[in-house]
């Protein structure tokens, strides 16, 4: 029977091998990070876009029956309505036949390239297409 020596017998990584797996994670966190954080930013615009529709739909309900827009109350200031607060929804140009909601991004938002976004009465919406790609 022959004897192996402490090196061959012993197998392992080397130094080399395990800076190399290291660079490589490295690399794909760079990549796959930024594009996360982008995919979160892009739900959290579409629920905010979504809470801007919802309330401009229960203002039209409330303007059938009352005929103006003026007295109408936001049921929240969020979006989401319910957790960590993304956007602050506000109500403003408020008027008979007027109104014009605003979704304004918080600290976690700030990123995101849409900023604030409006939605007026005749479904005027900011930023447009023109300004700035897939924001409505």
């Amino acid at each position: 029977m022959q004897r192996l020596s402490f090196r061959q017998h012993v197998r392992g990584f080397t130094l080399i091998e395990l800076m190399i797996v290291v660079a490589v994670v490295a690399i794909l966190a760079a990549v796959a990070i930024p594009s996360y954080a982008e995919h979160v930013r892009k739900s959290r615009r579409a629920q905010a876009k979504a809470d801007l529709v919802e309330v401009a739909q229960l203002m039209e309900r409330y303007h059938t029956v009352q005929n103006t827009y003026v007295g109408y109350t936001l049921t929240s200031n969020q979006s989401p309505r319910d957790g960590t607060a993304q956007y602050t929804v506000s109500l403003g140009n408020q008027t008979a036949s007027t109104f014009t909601l605003t979704a304004t991004p918080g600290t976690n938002q700030s990123k995101d390239k849409c900023g604030t976004m409006t939605l007026d009465q005749a479904g005027r919406k900011t930023p447009d297409h023109a300004t700035v790609d897939g924001c409505w």
